[in-house]
């Protein structure tokens, strides 16, 4: 096991200036909040995986999806395969899939011509394609989700695609809030700027936890959550801001630990199997 090397942390806090600055840690209620969002992150990306899978089964004829948005009713996951009419006034849904006993299990319906949707699978179309024409990311394949928000509003995430076995990728992301009927950006969130990459170790290597530094505000994201559900081996995350440090369980629940300041003053300081120091740069 890998002892964390405080000095690294320092430096890295050091040289590097965040947009957020708090004068309180954030409350039990936001942290619960982040996890939730993250937990739905996690679902998102199971049933896009295994709905996909579904679909691509049935051989769609070209042209006949572009786009797939996921949806939560009543516990079941359903996921819309299609494009947006030349108008962008309705969603043509060419396949559909329902999740059904397991996360893993989808059924799939197929409809021609296509159903034409004006409800929350347009909005959401729409809102992708509003939030991809503003983000500005590094050459590589990213995955989208779309979460509901409040007043019937939409989050959209654009998160870098794992391209490799056994690495999974966290930073170089954004959260869009987009208005209900999709048109409008309303907020953009930097989740992270540059991209970490946690690689799977070997089977011999006992790995404890992992840790990264975030400094564009003093709290975890949301695709942080998603992290820590995704990847393998399961591991904790240890996050330090500027000012805070924060743990993320297993099952996705953060807890604010202590201060910054606090932590530099333990004698003996938190050990990370596997631990990563991110270069300054980084987020």
């Amino acid at each position: 096991m890998q002892r964390l090397s405080i000095l690294t942390l320092v430096v890295l806090l050091s040289v590097t200036h965040g947009l957020g600055q708090r004068t309180n840690p954030p409350s039990r209620t936001e942290l619960a909040s982040i996890t939730e969002r993250g937990r739905r992150l996690a679902e998102y990306d199971v049933a896009a995986w295994y709905a996909t899978d579904a679909v691509v089964a049935m051989k769609p004829a070209a042209g006949s999806v572009a786009r797939y948005v996921c949806r939560k009713s009543d516990n079941i996951w359903i996921v819309a395969f299609g494009r947006l009419n030349e108008t962008h006034e309705k969603f043509l849904i060419a396949y559909e899939a329902t999740q059904g006993a397991n996360a893993k299990a989808f059924s799939v319906k197929r409809f021609e011509p296509p159903k034409e949707d004006t409800g929350f699978f347009l909005a959401a179309a729409r809102a992708i394609e509003v939030s991809l024409g503003d983000f500005k990311g590094v050459s590589r394949p990213y995955n989208v989700a779309v979460l509901p928000a409040d007043s019937n509003q939409v989050y959209v995430y654009v998160i870098p695609a794992q391209t490799k076995q056994g690495i999974f990728p966290l930073g170089g992301d954004a959260r869009y809030l987009v208005s209900a009927d999709g048109s409008k950006i309303i907020e953009k969130r930097q989740l992270h700027n540059a991209i970490l990459e946690f690689s799977a170790p070997p089977e011999s290597e006992s790995v404890q936890g992992s840790f990264h530094i975030a400094v564009i505000d003093d709290i975890p994201e949301d695709t942080d959550v998603f992290h820590v559900l995704s990847r393998r081996p399961s591991v904790p995350e240890l996050i330090a801001t500027k000012q805070y440090v924060f743990q993320i369980e297993t099952d996705g629940t953060i807890n604010y630990l202590m201060t910054w300041e606090a932590f530099k003053k333990m004698k003996h300081h938190t050990s990370i199997g596997r631990g990563r120091a991110a270069p300054r740069d980084l987020y």
